[in-house]
């Protein structure tokens, strides 16, 4: 039951942070989904919208999401995009 809790916790703040850029995301008519969080570290996210066909995308994911991410969740050691 704790490891529940944990994994919903982790969730939300997952979720929390990437509030932080969805705006950005949405302005350009993309967003971002959360997929799954690895015990190797690995955040898995999937695209959405306009991210899915952006050139620039692998860019947003290093530039931006992988940053801000990382920055408030430093167990986090990177984040991926997945197929749907």
């Amino acid at each position: 039951m704790i490891q529940n809790h944990t994994v919903t916790e982790m969730e939300e703040r997952i979720e929390k942070a990437l509030d932080s850029v969805r705006p950005f995301l949405r302005a350009d008519g993309g967003d971002v989904q959360y997929v799954r969080f690895r015990p190797d570290g690995i955040l898995e996210l999937k695209w959405i919208g306009t991210c899915l066909i952006c050139p620039m995308s692998q860019l947003t994911l290093r530039a931006g999401v992988e940053r801000v991410i990382m920055k408030e969740m430093p167990e986090i050691k990177r984040v991926e995009a997945v197929a749907g």
